[in-house]
């Protein structure tokens, strides 16, 4: 929504944003938008200013010019935080925890009933996992648990950094079938990925960033031709696609 409470077109706009860490221009004009009911993929090699865009639309890294919103507000001016669902590398995971007892304190932190934790668990998989340790998860059940922390509160907005990663191809079939749902019930998600073909299956849109600027936008039937994504990828940015899920700062 807009200030004034008026739905916006615009679920996520991110424009001119600029970001510069020791005198380096990490993001230069990044300019795009995420319509309601959209699946947005945000593609580019590692270091080319995926992550820092997507920590300046959360909030946590400060723009030097230009802006990112959601619904018309920057993530600080929302009038409740559950209005975003996030997932990143850093998912607070303590292994000592159970699942049930990390999303409980993460229902706590965010006002919401107790009861919706029990529903996240069943929506990601884990249900039978609930009082396991953390410590005991495979990395791809410690990707559901945090998929179900950013479905917690009810989010219009999904934004997940690298969600599939660790997702074996069963998993990864159960999160994209996840995600179009919630785009088909009017949220947005807006997610990174080194998964070309998988971001291929899910996204309706791309945006590529490289060296920090937008290189290609546009909904995907109008950029990918018949040889599919990793061929558009390499017109685009002249080398084959980094399919490491690190790296070094996005």
């Amino acid at each position: 929504m807009s200030a004034g409470g008026v739905v916006t077109a615009e679920a996520v706009a991110v424009r001119g944003l600029v970001k510069r860490y020791d005198g380096r221009t990490v993001l230069d004009g990044v300019t795009f938008v995420a319509p309601h009911g959209t699946v947005v993929g945000l593609l580019g090699p590692n270091g080319s200013g995926k992550s820092t865009t997507v920590r300046v639309l959360l909030g946590l890294a400060a723009a030097d010019e230009g802006t990112a919103t959601v619904e018309g507000r920057t993530y600080r001016e929302l009038p409740e935080p559950s209005v975003v669902g996030a997932m990143g590398e850093d998912l607070g995971l303590h292994p000592r925890h159970t699942a049930r007892e990390h999303l409980r304190v993460l229902a706590a932190e965010r006002g919401v009933p107790v009861a919706r934790v029990d529903e996240v668990l069943a929506e990601v998989g884990l249900a039978e996992a609930a009082r396991r340790r953390i410590g005991t998860f495979s990395l791809g059940m410690r990707q559901r648990l945090g998929v179900a922390g950013a479905l917690l509160a009810h989010p219009r907005v999904l934004v997940l950094d690298e969600p599939a990663n660790g997702l074996d191809p069963e998993a990864v079939v159960w999160l994209r079938g996840l995600l179009r749902r919630f785009a088909a019930a009017g949220g947005t998600v807006l997610l990174t990925s080194h998964q070309l073909a998988e971001l291929e299956r899910v996204v309706d849109a791309l945006v590529v960033i490289d060296g920090g600027r937008v290189v290609a936008a546009g909904l995907l039937q109008d950029l990918v031709g018949p040889d599919g994504l990793e061929a558009f990828y390499l017109r685009v940015l002249g080398r084959v696609p980094d399919v490491r899920a690190g790296g070094g700062a996005a």
